[in-house]
């Protein structure tokens, strides 16, 4: 079982640029899809992006394509998601997540992280 811990949140300005991480414990981190998933007030919790187990495919909602990358360093356990250019509307807390299949990571992964918080200032 792969628990995530988000960390690297915080209050940036529009156009500001952030990184977000997320330290996956288990052993089988390695051989799992990872994501990461958004929720706006008042909002229904969204898809942002996910990288497969080798971290060669990954995939984006439209929101967010050009702007933010995510990427997974096996060394470390780290799954990471670059976010440039941001703007108010991606205020939101950010939750990384996990699960054994690629379909299911983009829609309703098994495994979640708690979540935290990105403010975007404009």
């Amino acid at each position: 079982q792969v628990q995530p811990v988000e960390s690297g949140g915080g209050l940036v300005q529009a156009g500001d640029s952030l990184r977000l991480s997320c330290a996956a414990s288990g052993r089988t981190f390695i051989r799992v899809p990872m994501g990461w998933f958004r929720q706006a007030p008042g909002k229904d919790r969204e898809f942002v992006a996910a990288v497969t187990a080798s971290g060669t495919i990954t995939a984006y909602a439209d929101s967010v394509k050009g702007r933010f990358t995510i990427s997974r360093d096996k060394a470390t356990n780290t799954v990471y998601l670059q976010m440039n250019s941001l703007k108010p509307e991606d205020t939101a807390v950010y939750y990384c997540a996990s699960d054994t299949f690629w379909d299911r990571v983009r829609v309703a992964p098994q495994s979640w992280g708690q979540g935290t918080q990105v403010t975007v200032s404009s």
